[in-house]
């Protein structure tokens, strides 16, 4: 191997979600979305947790960073969820009593609607094509 093999970025392994609670974060991520839970590991130095969930089989977790001064929660985290079903998932979404929007439909474009979690925080739930 050379000095430059494997030095460069290879895929994407989690994406940070500024949450205020992360128990109320993880019951909505893990009970609501049915994600799993990968890795919930205690760091007593920052007073938190190191908490990894993602959809079964999915290559690509979230992590529930507790949120900072510099990186509030209640944003647009520009994640897009993928679903084989969009009206099914989003029917499934509203019983659990989740804030989603309507389902939207143009097109050539694959149905969707938007979410948010506890915090506010905003994601698309996206239709596989």
């Amino acid at each position: 191997m050379t000095d430059t093999e494997g030095a460069g970025i290879v895929g994407v392994s989690t994406i940070g979600i500024p949450v205020s609670d992360q128990d109320r974060a993880l019951a909505f991520y893990r009970d609501v979305l049915g994600f799993e839970v990968r890795v919930d590991a205690p760091l007593p130095q920052l007073g938190s947790r190191w908490i990894m969930l993602a959809p079964p089989g999915s290559a690509v977790s979230v992590s529930l960073v507790p949120a900072q001064p510099d990186a509030p929660a209640g944003v647009e985290t520009g994640i897009r969820f993928e679903t084989l079903d969009a009206e099914r998932t989003h029917e499934t979404l509203v019983r659990a009593g989740a804030d989603v929007g309507e389902v939207l439909r143009w097109p050539d474009v694959p149905a969707m609607f938007a979410a948010h979690d506890p915090d506010g925080n905003r994601f698309e739930v996206v239709e596989r094509v």
